[in-house]
């Protein structure tokens, strides 16, 4: 890969990528932080693609208007913790402490940032959350899960293998509660059913009830839940 940079106010940086299997340039922009990639086929020089990127300045420019700022997470940023936004606030003590508007963190005199503390501390809690929806919804399906394990997932919010392993997104503890339950529901499903069928819906359904508005909030919103950078 290389880095160049499209020319203007600001300038927008540009990630070259080749790949022998590419026949002609193509560029995409990720709907998860902005980042401009654009693909060669292995012969094609620098220079045509960075003339690629010119001729799409417009639009690339109008897309990248439209993408929601990152936000890095610091004393006094909002963070939608269950859904709803708490402002991070410097604290004593040893403990990260969830209120109703803001979320305390201790080492603010320190100088030293908040995010990895409040990462750490949203894993934790996720997991709880998730463990507990999963153990609920497995019990009424009357079928065992293997394990669960988080990761920093973009492309999925949680996946279900054949050997019965959970896997979500914790990034789900910034949702509200139903959204993070309709997931864990939907993974749980397909212990029963490895595949999205009209049966596997009716599962979700019998488990979690009408799962539309959380569906239709994870197409809607999900996105927003990449923002944060810790």
């Amino acid at each position: 890969m290389a880095d160049h940079h499209l020319p203007g106010d600001p300038p927008v940086p540009l990630t070259l990528r080749r790949s022998a299997r590419a026949r002609r340039i193509s560029l995409r922009i990720s709907g998860l932080d902005g980042r401009v990639t654009l693909t060669l086929p292995s012969r094609v020089p620098d220079r045509e693609a960075l003339e690629f990127a010119r001729e799409k300045e417009s639009w690339i420019r109008d897309h990248l208007a439209k993408h929601p700022e990152c936000i890095d997470v610091d004393y006094g940023s909002v963070l939608p913790i269950d859904g709803r936004p708490r402002q991070v606030i410097a604290g004593r003590g040893r403990r990260v402490l969830l209120e109703p508007d803001q979320v305390t963190v201790p080492g603010g005199a320190s100088g030293a940032k908040p995010g990895r503390r409040i990462q750490r501390y949203l894993q934790e809690l996720a997991r709880d959350r998730l463990a507990a929806a999963s153990d609920h919804y497995a019990a009424a399906l009357g079928r065992p899960y293997s394990r669960i394990s988080l990761r920093d997932t973009r492309s999925r919010w949680g996946s279900c293998s054949s050997e019965g392993a959970l896997m979500y997104s914790w990034r789900l503890i910034l949702a509200p509660p139903d959204v993070l339950r309709y997931v864990a529901a939907h993974e749980v499903a397909h212990l029963a059913e490895m595949n999205h069928s009209p049966a596997f819906w009716a599962t979700v359904r019998q488990l979690y009830g009408s799962y539309d508005g959380a569906r239709e909030w994870l197409r809607r919103e999900g996105n927003q839940l990449h923002r944060y950078r810790f």
